[in-house]
Order: C-alpha cells, then structure tokens, then sequence
C-alpha cells in the first residue's frame, strides 16, 4: 500500500467502528476513566473471548475496585469470580500479585509509564501499551494479534510478530493514531478482515489493501 493512504484508512476505519461494537477493553474506558480497571480487564483478556471477558470484569470489579480490595479477596474468590476466562487460576494469582507489587512499590497506584508497567510480572506489552491508551490517555500503541494480520495484510509493515509489528509501527504510523490503532483494528479484525477468508468484498478499505497472505475471500 502507499503509506500516504494511512490516513483516510484511518478516517474509513473510525467510520466503520461507528456501526460496530467496541472490544470491552475500550468499552470500559468510555464507561470508566480507571487505569486499575482497565489493567485488571486486559489481564482477564488475554486468550478469552470479549463478551467472556466482559463478564468476569463486572463480576471481579463488583467485588473489588482497587489494588487493596483485591488482596482482601481469596484465590478461590478470585477465581469463581473471573470462570471460565482462558488460564483462570493462573491469572487470579497473576491479578494478586500485581495487586501487591502495586501497593508495595507504587502506592497502590497503577504506573503510567510503559518501563513501570512492563517491571511488574505477568504484564506484557500488550497490556502495557492497552493501560496507557486507554487508562491514561497517553501514547500506547498495543499490538495484538488483529493489529499485527492487518497491517501486514495491507501491506503497511513487513514483520514476523506483534512486537516486531509494535517498534515498526511506532516508527511510521503517526503518533494521533496510536492509542486508537488497537480499538479499530480488533472491531475490524472480528467482523471483516478475519483471519481465514476476510470480507474484501464489503472491505471499506479493499482500495488501499495490498492483501499479503490472502488466498480465499469472499
């Protein structure tokens, strides 16, 4: 694709999302401005369907709010609470113990920098990246696995996995696109340009595609 195009892909892409449902990660970041929350509901969605997700969230968040709310929970009460998200014992421990290293080292307070986010065990960049878009408004740029097919799949980077996808995009996507990079490009990725047999013949953006990879379509 010509890199000019990127942004009315991005403005056709924005117009598309208006008819869609957002992923539940940007959905609780319009619903509530919290950086816990929002910490707390990607780690739940890593590997686990959105309207999983969205479930546990409101049934763990019900509970406990903050970073000392949660540690007065159990494991098990933890675990009961988020069933059946994917890993579900491993990440009500994973929750407990980001929920202490919080306390103890930020204050119970949830870091807005990327190096901060990245020192506690079992947040990756994807998470990372998601709590400072979403959480703070900053200049997160998380890439998935939907952020990572399509940019390729359009021909706009030429990596081998998201987080080589993340550094070449953080070199040429304009910075205003970051934080909604991720949201546009999930709705997109779920409802048209799918992994197997994308929708290029309804595709809004099917002019600037370069369609890497693509064998079947429909």
């Amino acid at each position: 694709m010509d890199d000019r195009h990127i942004a009315e892909i991005i403005r056709l892409l924005e117009k598309e999302l208006e008819n869609r449902e957002l992923p539940i990660v940007s959905q609780l970041a319009h619903e509530r401005y919290d950086p816990f929350a929002i910490l707390i509901s990607t780690l739940l969605s890593l590997r686990t369907k959105d309207e999983v997700t969205a479930a546990a969230t409101q049934r763990l968040l019900a509970l406990a709010s903050t970073p000392e709310g949660m540690l007065r929970l159990s494991s098990d009460e933890i675990r009961k609470a988020i069933y059946p998200v994917g890993f579900y014992r491993t990440k009500a421990e994973t929750i407990l113990r980001v929920c202490r290293e919080l306390i103890d080292r930020f204050h119970a307070r949830v870091p807005n920098t990327l190096d901060a986010l990245l020192s506690l065990k079992g947040v990756g960049r994807k998470t990372a990246n998601l709590v400072i878009s979403l959480g703070f408004g900053g200049a997160g740029l998380c890439v998935d696995t939907h952020v990572h097919r399509i940019s390729n799949r359009l021909g706009y980077v030429r990596t081998k996995n998201p987080e080589e996808t993340e550094f070449a995009l953080r070199a040429k996507l304009p910075p205003k696109y970051w934080s909604r990079v991720n949201t546009l490009l999930v709705a997109f990725g779920r409802n048209t340009c799918r992994p197997v047999s994308p929708l290029c013949s309804t595709c809004p953006i099917a002019a600037y595609c370069d369609r890497v990879g693509v064998k079947k379509s429909r």
